[in-house]
């Protein structure tokens, strides 16, 4: 009876520091608090998602107390737990967890996907966030410098991990894979005195003597002097299952109780189960006549699974339809060498159409859902028919099982942001980023005003700007692109993007608009003029937002000192002055105060003077009525005095 009362949950408050174990979560909603989809299962495990984009809070219910009343330090605390990842796709995760102290229980406004449920994409590295995590990421993010796809990250007031390692089972130092659906402990261990932070990470009950992680962290101005503490996780496109299985926790004093992994309550595993009990009811009434019918059975879905799958609706669905064959020999079977880049929800490889010895770049896509597959091709199938000189062409496409493949025209230089923000093969002068800026501006226009619908790209940034022969910009990788009829109002509210492009009424509304593709164009304008990502961890405070940077370099009339240094000081300065005017101007806050991509071309091609103070009272607040005359200054002229 007693083994069974502590298998449930058992809590222990110490006088002078606080004790926390649960041995299973059967017992415990009085003193575990959830929401999202976290939920505390039958069989006493804690579940804190279970499908993709989603996320889930689970947090003890009573705030802690981590400072000391009288000088403010921080106390020392320890923590095990354990936990399992299980995915339907084993390859592929979404996204992860982290273990968190927050100020909150309910992270109101948190986000799925790559913010784990912890941030809001404007809210990501803010000091008042408050907000210590250490996140175990199955997702491979660029954006966010993750290092690999399977990782523990320590992070503090952001998603970008202030230092991340490969999980390895610190035991047996072998690499662990922590979406393998195996149950994994965890040991968390902050030493506040000498301000060191170690994570270990092993399959077994035993806490192994070295970490796989440790950093000098200071969290006295990190931490409130009390927090919640618990656990955060999201999934994305992909679905996954976080499961947390024991937790302990101890304060102050000494490390917290190691869990004994045999006394946990057992990991559902409802895959294995329906797998076994069919493969019992086929075995206890076979017969002769049941083997021949399987066998042949086995052998009908053997070929068809060789073949390329078409259904009725398929037949309708344009551009051109390839085979499955053609794109592998154009791929050489798909080879490694092939390989070109990732693109949004898949790899790219180049390949050489045989028929018309043409090249090409083919993305291949997994997807799980049958459902989902038919609402993408359905806007392949309208953005198949885009035609436009800075648009990536659409060639075609192609289904085999799970697998969808796109056929792009081979953009031979690669995307934008390799030119930027990495070790280029070459430096872009001036004069071809100012090309590329009109290129994709007006590729904008097209899509915003001058096709049969309005096209919403929703993922605007220099890793989707693409670079042909002549390095020509064309907009690409329309993943997320919504449409709809010019005056219509779009019907989604889920929330897709990029961190650092995603304009701030997405957040409250969720609904996709021509201005919130222009406040995503600042961004780019901003990081081609500057040659840095609108977010950059590792850059001082002050520079740490590019936007701020660049306002404040303006508002004191230095704003030469942002233009990419690589450029050596050779630039057209009113074009660059011009640039990251309607940088700033395109990342107002308010969708009413941006102009729209066609104002953008005509200030971009000369044909519109843009406004100063002549033409309006405070630039910044009245910049919208776009209210020159002729006579007023041009773009070339603008004055750095302020605003």
């Amino acid at each position: 009876m007693a083994k069974t009362l502590i298998l449930l949950c058992s809590i222990f408050l110490v006088a002078k520091s606080e004790e926390l174990l649960f041995q299973g979560f059967q017992s415990a909603a009085t003193n575990i608090t959830t929401n999202g989809v976290a939920s505390i299962q039958q069989n006493g495990i804690l579940r804190l998602t279970n499908s993709n984009n989603q996320l889930g809070h689970a947090f003890y219910s009573t705030p802690l107390k981590f400072k000391n009343s009288s000088d403010g330090a921080v106390f020392s605390f320890s923590t095990a737990f354990a936990f399992a990842i299980t995915n339907r796709d084993p390859k592929h995760g979404g996204h992860g967890f982290a273990f968190t102290l927050s100020p909150s229980k309910d992270l109101p406004g948190a986000y799925s996907g790559q913010y784990l449920g912890l941030f809001k994409p404007h809210d990501v590295g803010n000091s008042s966030n408050h907000l210590f995590a250490v996140e175990f990421d199955t997702v491979l993010d660029y954006e966010i410098y993750d290092i690999n796809n399977n990782h523990v990250g320590v992070n503090v007031n952001t998603i970008i991990s202030n230092k991340s390692v490969p999980a390895t089972d610190a035991s047996s130092k072998q690499s662990l894979s922590l979406k393998s659906g195996k149950v994994i402990q965890a040991w968390l261990d902050y030493n506040s005195s000498e301000k060191q932070f170690h994570v270990r990470l092993s399959l077994t009950s035993s806490k192994p003597t070295s970490p796989i992680l440790s950093c000098h962290l200071d969290l006295s101005p990190i931490l409130h002097d009390n927090m919640y503490v618990g656990f955060s996780a999201s999934t994305g496109l992909l679905a996954s299952s976080h499961y947390i299985l024991g937790w302990s926790f101890k304060m102050n004093h000494g490390e917290a109780k190691s869990l004994r992994l045999e006394e946990l309550p057992s990991l559902p595993s409802y895959d294995n189960h329906k797998k076994a009990t069919v493969l019992g009811v086929i075995v206890s009434s076979a017969t002769l006549v049941m083997i021949v019918l399987t066998g042949l059975m086995v052998y009908v879905v053997r070929k068809m699974r060789n073949g390329d799958v078409i259904e009725p609706w398929e037949l309708e669905v344009g551009p051109h339809r390839f085979s499955y064959e053609e794109l592998k020999q154009a791929t050489k079977g798909f080879r490694e060498k092939q390989l070109i880049g990732f693109g949004g929800f898949g790899r790219v490889y180049k390949g050489v159409l045989q028929e018309s010895n043409t090249e090409v770049a083919v993305k291949r896509i997994t997807q799980d859902s049958k459902e989902g597959w038919r609402q993408f091709m359905s806007e392949i199938a309208t953005i198949g028919r885009l035609r436009h000189r800075n648009i990536v062409q659409l060639r075609g496409w192609c289904r085999k099982r799970c697998d969808l493949f796109l056929v792009y025209d081979l953009m031979p230089n690669g995307s934008l942001d390799k030119y930027l923000f990495e070790q280029p093969r070459k430096i872009l002068s001036w004069e071809e980023r100012f090309k590329i800026i009109k290129g994709v501006a007006w590729g904008l226009v097209y899509l915003h005003q001058e096709w049969e619908q309005a096209v919403i790209h929703r993922d605007i940034k220099a890793g989707n700007v693409l670079l042909d022969s002549e390095m020509n910009g064309r907009l690409g990788d329309f993943g997320l692109a919504k449409m709809y009829g010019h005056g219509e109002n779009p019907n989604t509210t889920r929330v897709v993007g990029t961190l650092g492009y995603l304009a701030p009424e997405l957040t409250r509304t969720g609904k996709p608009t021509a201005s919130s593709d222009v406040f995503a164009f600042g961004a780019l304008l901003l990081e081609v003029a500057c040659g840095r990502r609108p977010f950059e961890p590792k850059a001082l405070p002050e520079e740490l937002i590019l936007v701020d940077w660049v306002r404040e370099r303006w508002r004191v009339g230095r704003a030469w000192e942002v233009v990419d240094g690589n450029l050596g000081g050779v630039f057209d300065v009113g074009q660059a002055l011009l640039v990251l005017r309607l940088g700033l101007l395109c990342s107002k806050d308010g969708p009413e105060e941006r102009p729209s991509m066609r104002q953008v071309v005509m200030c971009l091609e000369g044909e519109m003077r843009f406004p100063d103070e002549s033409c309006t009272t405070t630039f910044y607040d009245r910049v919208s009525t776009w209210s020159c005359s002729p006579e007023d200054v041009d773009a070339s002229s603008l004055s750095l005095s302020g605003d």
